[in-house]
């Protein structure tokens, strides 16, 4: 009930800034590019009771929306967003140098190549910094980071950490709530592969969220007493 009275909202304000008056509302975060190019993206709902036993609804969209992490209403991310940008910005932008330099190059020249082992190198390096901000929270009071988490020897893939369970199963745990309840669907145009459809509701990912929601759920049981 909870996601479709989201889903009504988002049809009805088709937007996601709605701590703000319609007149006030940002560009950036309406949803009709979602139904565009960019094709749609994951929301997430999370009913939960808190100390005192009222009941607490939480919601979350998958990774960022239009570049942007933290959007007040929702859910953020699991990681500290300060640090986020202290890791990653300045890399970034070299990447994109890079990037551009080798757009310049003619192809199989060896500084093409040379710039291409380059960026690679600097991309990689990169990935493993920002996983490793991820610091995973579950209801035994433990916390691990993905490289803990994930089965030794699998790669842990681009954005593992960034959808919407991983986001409320966080939340909850940092602000003592017990989740009692947590759906997600897809919002948009379908995804390349035509796997998401709009309106419809899917269990979490096997890619990305499978591997750490079995770490991130531990302690619920006690939870619930």
């Amino acid at each position: 009930r909870a996601c479709l009275e989201l889903m009504a909202v988002l049809e009805t304000e088709q937007r996601i800034d709605l701590h703000l008056p319609a007149a006030q509302a940002d560009d950036r975060f309406a949803t009709s590019w979602l139904f565009g190019p960019a094709r749609g993206k994951m929301f997430g709902v999370m009913v939960a009771k808190d100390g005192d036993g009222r009941i607490r609804t939480l919601r979350a969209f998958s990774g960022q929306y239009c570049g942007v992490w933290q959007v007040p209403g929702w859910v953020g991310p699991v990681f500290d967003l300060a640090a986020f940008h202290r890791v990653h910005d300045a890399e970034e932008r070299e990447i994109k140098a890079l990037g551009n330099k080798i757009a310049e190059q003619e192809h199989g020249s060896p500084e093409r190549e040379q710039l291409v082992a380059a960026r690679k190198m600097k991309s990689r390096r990169l990935m493993a910094d920002i996983h490793a901000l991820y610091r995973l929270r579950n209801f035994s009071g433990q916390v691990a980071g993905l490289q803990d988490v994930f089965p030794a020897g699998m790669g842990i893939p681009t954005g593992t950490g960034d959808c919407c369970a991983p986001k409320l199963l966080q939340h909850a745990v940092e602000n003592g709530l017990v989740p009692l309840g947590m759906a997600e669907f897809y919002w948009g145009r379908e995804n390349a592969s035509a796997s998401r459809q709009h309106g419809r509701l899917y269990s979490s990912c096997r890619a990305k969220c499978y591997p750490i929601l079995g770490f991130m759920l531990c302690g619920l049981d006690n939870s619930w007493r």
